[in-house]
């Protein structure tokens, strides 16, 4: 049977019974280490991937077995999965490349695989980010379906209050939706200095979700710390500086990921 090399259905790419000769084309990207798989979907989009010399901007492209995949000219290939933990420090970018000539996140990791982080903290935010060069986890750690949570340490310039937290704790109104439950422990308070102390636990990953719930009621974060994401912590590790992930963590994590748990 002769399989076809155009976007098809998961049905009818079944009842061709080829799907073992058969990849999506995100799904290959993904794996070559280049970025997450939904992220791939923007290289396809914008006309930068090639099969067989053939442009394809078309999403849900199946490639046949063989097939030969570039990206600005550069054939795709397998990488070795590489996973590490950087204690991000501030004024560093969560992202590979910077067209303002900023430090980002890749410049302070040596690796020979083509690194990428796994979501992203603020510029001014420091703490536990993961980078790798592997799509699918990357995919498992980040979309919103899955709820790992992660601890963040911060400071705000005002006092919180009962009615503040129970807020936070319930969710608040971001753009006209509701944040998911958090889990908010104040950890000092200064009266003399106006400022608070506290962790908050999240389940999800909002653009500057607590900076934007902490602006909600008028006050301002000082400090963000990202202490641990999902069992992974950063406390051993000073400002700027990384570990490779050990297998049994890299299985953990995935596992939490898929199940939807906590820890």
């Amino acid at each position: 049977m002769n399989c076809l090399i155009f976007p098809i259905t998961k049905t009818a790419l079944k009842k061709a019974n080829c799907s073992n000769k058969m990849e999506r084309l995100q799904k290959i990207i993904a794996k070559a280490g280049i970025t997450s798989r939904r992220k791939a979907e923007d290289l396809i989009k914008a006309g930068k991937i090639q099969v067989d010399g053939q442009t394809i901007t078309e999403m849900g492209f199946i490639v046949k077995k063989g097939s030969e995949v570039t990206y600005e000219g550069k054939k795709l290939a397998g990488e070795n999965k590489v996973y590490f933990l950087i204690n991000k420090p501030k004024k560093v970018l969560s992202s590979v490349t910077d067209d303002r000539g900023r430090t980002t996140v890749i410049d302070l990791i040596e690796s020979t695989e083509r690194i990428f982080p796994v979501g992203r903290l603020d510029y001014d935010t420091t703490g536990a980010l993961i980078l790798t060069n592997d799509g699918t986890f990357s995919n498992e750690l980040t979309h919103p379906r899955y709820h790992l949570k992660k601890l963040y340490e911060v400071k705000i310039n005002g006092i919180l209050t009962l009615t503040h937290i129970k807020a936070l704790e319930q969710g608040i109104d971001l753009d006209g939706v509701m944040t998911l439950p958090t889990k908010v422990v104040i950890t000092h308070k200064d009266l003399s200095k106006q400022e608070t102390d506290f962790t908050i636990t999240l389940f999800e990953g909002k653009n500057r979700q607590i900076k934007r719930m902490v602006e909600s009621f008028g006050l301002t974060v000082l400090r963000l710390h990202r202490a641990r994401f999902g069992f992974i912590e950063v406390k051993d590790l000073h400002v700027g500086e990384y570990r490779t992930l050990k297998p049994y963590e890299v299985k953990q994590l995935r596992m939490l990921a898929n199940e939807g748990k906590s820890e």
